[in-house]
């Protein structure tokens, strides 16, 4: 049998990082061949009934493998694709409805088979701009969601309430779209930007809180021995399960996204924008549905109070007297290896013993919660670099559309070209995750997080030097050059250039790769790292970097129109590149602490 290295939790740990879980990997000579049970006080059935904790030796020589997924995660990734669905079937439709005008004679916006759909007629800057912000709003609701789930609610009623927030903004945007409304433009666009206020609210509070709820459905979180039906022992990794997890849940978000997608830049392009808002609006029904239908079946976390304010008092008691004026000395001192270790309770209480700071009030937690708390700034801190990736990976929410209206689609609407990025994720997800990952598995090559997150930095910028080609073309032959946005012919049709729509396949299938190397690992990234308790904060952190992206992504609004769009193209490539190289050299060590930071416990911590 090989040795597995895929960042599973054991691969390549020290025996002193084991030793120091006995709990999670018992050693050979303590070893009894059963778990303890941890749930039978309470009249529940122990998870690990029957089940052996793995050796040592079995760590290192059995073969690895993910856990059967529980059927109440299935219930919550259905939720989410509900939701998606009716968010990206809405919000596909935006960059027609805000930038192109309504077609002669129209109060729907609906463009026919040989028409060109829109409403608005604001122009491509306004609509990147919108769009934009809508996406940057969507991104940085989730640290409120998150604020009220890890403090006041949990994570489950959080997402109701979101999902009933969520619902007003729905309704308002079909008020928008509606023939009486939609002919008035002021009012219209004003519908149109509250609809977007409000569904943000409640996308963040669901976004935050509906990732780590997924993934916290799996009972058990310790690996086990078992033996396949082919008799073969094999060492059940909860690290696996997780990766599973949300490669799995991701497949729902783009099962939603692609069917929502196609589906409204139909209704769009043939029966008006009412339609394609109003379809998503009653798909999203389902979520509290579906929600209600299974609340007894789900694991939930409660709330523990203002976990973010004791962290980031326990941060600041473990700086005190590492500040300096050089810069040099400042980072060494607060990146040094004993920075958490001298926050730790029992270090306090002994430097209490000898004359030291008295152990703080506020201190109602153990060694190992401070563990897990320099764990989640970890993650925290490699979600950095995040920004530069998503800068790349927006560029089919808006300018993508838009470059498809300039070629010729043979009837298919601009806007339903996007699909062929949640169309490769739906093809792509099963094939990394049954063959391209066990196959790396067995020749040895340990890719881990860090090595796809890398990855997916390289991949984004492929697809944008892929777009950047598409682009010079496209205006090299045009008759209008570059200025083929607004081409028309002398009896005022527009004229689009002779290129087929579909050379943009290429772009959508690398940002795809991108999506499963960059994001999927994110998500996973976010939960394995962040302690229980601060789940959904860690999360809104990792949803946050998408904010960020956006809000710069506003400074390239000029360059996101004729005659700049290769320029445009060509500058996110760089970034992402150089991000690439960025992430890998400043995060490249943590490749040797994976196993060692999975290997940590949920500790103990109280309000």
């Amino acid at each position: 049998m090989e040795k597995q290295a895929d960042g599973g939790f054991y691969a390549a740990a020290s025996d002193v990082a084991a030793h120091k879980h006995e709990d999670a990997v018992l050693s050979d000579e303590k070893r009894s061949g059963d778990f303890q049970s941890t749930n039978g006080s309470h009249g529940e059935v122990d998870p690990y009934e029957g089940l052996s904790a793995p050796t040592l030796e079995d760590v290192h020589t059995l073969r690895h493998v993910p856990d059967t997924i529980m059927w109440s995660t299935y219930m919550i990734a259905f939720v989410e694709l509900a939701e998606r669905f009716s968010f990206y079937g809405s919000t596909i439709v935006f960059v027609n409805f805000i930038q192109q005008p309504l077609p002669p004679g129209s109060n729907t916006g609906a463009g026919g088979a040989d028409g060109q759909s829109g409403a608005l007629n604001m122009g491509q800057r306004v609509s990147t701009g919108l769009t934009t912000f809508n996406s940057f709003w969507c991104y940085i609701t989730p640290l409120l969601g998150a604020w009220f789930a890890d403090t006041k609610w949990g994570r489950f009623k959080t997402i109701c309430i979101s999902v009933g927030i969520t619902l007003v903004g729905h309704l308002i945007l079909i008020i928008s779209a509606i023939p009486p409304v939609v002919v008035h433009r002021n009012g219209s666009l004003a519908a149109l930007c509250v609809a977007i206020v409000i569904m943000g609210l409640g996308t963040g509070g669901f976004k935050s809180n509906i990732s780590p709820l997924v993934a916290e459905q799996q009972k058990r979180t310790r690996p086990f021995v078992t033996e396949t039906s082919k008799g073969e022992r094999v060492v059940v990794d909860p690290t696996l399960t997780t990766a599973r997890i949300y490669m799995y849940f991701y497949f729902f978000i783009n099962v939603g996204a692609l069917i929502g997608q196609i589906t409204m830049t139909f209704a769009e392009k043939y029966v008006g924008f009412y339609l394609a808002y109003t379809l998503p609006t009653a798909v999203f029904l389902l979520c509290p549905l579906v929600l209600l239908a299974g609340r007894n079946r789900y694991v939930r976390s409660p709330p523990q109070g203002s976990v973010l304010g004791k962290s980031l008092r326990t941060w600041r008691f473990a700086a005190r007297g590492r500040a300096s004026w050089n810069p040099i000395r400042f980072w060494k001192n607060m990146t040094a290896d004993d920075f958490w270790e001298n926050v730790k309770p029992s270090r306090v209480v002994a430097a209490e013993k000898e004359g030291g700071v008295a152990k703080p009030r506020w201190m109602t937690f153990d060694d190992v919660w401070v563990d897990e708390l320099r764990r989640g700034f970890k993650a925290c801190a490699v979600f950095v670099w995040y920004p530069i990736y998503w800068l790349a990976y927006n560029q089919i929410i808006n300018n993508l559309t838009s470059q498809a209206a300039t070629m010729i689609t043979n009837g298919v609407p601009n806007d339903v070209i996007n699909n062929l990025d949640p169309f490769a994720l739906i093809i792509f997800i099963p094939i990394f995750d049954i063959f391209l990952y066990p196959f790396f598995r067995r020749i040895g090559i340990n890719f881990t997080p860090i090595k796809k997150i890398t990855a997916g930095f390289f991949t984004a910028s492929a697809a944008m030097i892929w777009a950047a080609v598409v682009q010079h073309y496209i205006y090299k032959r045009n008759p209008c050059g570059y200025y083929v946005s607004t081409c028309e012919d002398d009896a005022g049709n527009v004229v689009v250039s002779d290129l087929n729509v579909w050379i943009q396949t290429g772009s959508y299938v690398l940002i795809a790769f991108s999506e499963i190397l960059a994001s999927i690992t994110g998500l996973e990234y976010a939960f394995t790292k962040a302690p229980k308790n601060m789940r959904s904060l860690v999360m809104a952190i990792f949803l946050f970097t998408s904010a960020i992206a956006n809000a710069i992504s506003e400074a390239f609004v000029s360059v996101s129109a004729d005659p700049l769009l290769v320029w445009n193209y060509g500058i996110f490539a760089v970034l992402a590149f150089v991000g690439g190289f960025g992430f890998w050299f400043s995060f490249r060590h943590l490749d040797a602490e994976e196993d060692e930071l999975n290997l940590i416990q949920e500790g103990h911590y109280e309000e």
